[in-house]
């Protein structure tokens, strides 16, 4: 999963702004915060997870980047990292990148 998240980070660093603009970083705010909420509902089970906030296009390389290392640092079923590694193609896919 982490390198597939890598990949795609890559991807959009290296990206024209109009393609962030175009919805690139959008999805991909939307993979940070679902990788960062899945992460967090394992670390904290019960608690109420927080949102990432939006840090704007540039910063959505490193905020999934973030988000995919600290969920795979809690993972500890290969389902949950195929699973994972899943929702970061199809994002990828719909970004564009």
């Amino acid at each position: 999963m982490t390198r597939a998240v890598d990949d795609f980070a890559d991807r959009l660093r290296a990206a024209p702004q109009s393609r962030l603009q175009r919805g690139a970083a959008a999805e991909a705010l939307e993979l940070a915060r679902e990788l960062a909420r899945r992460a967090q509902l394992v670390e904290e089970p019960g608690a109420e997870p927080r949102v990432m906030p939006d840090a704007g296009m540039f910063a959505a390389a490193d905020q999934i980047a973030v988000a995919a290392h600290d969920l795979a640092l809690v993972l500890s079923d290969e389902g949950q990292v195929e699973e994972a590694a899943r929702l970061v193609e199809e994002a990828r896919k719909r970004a564009g990148v």
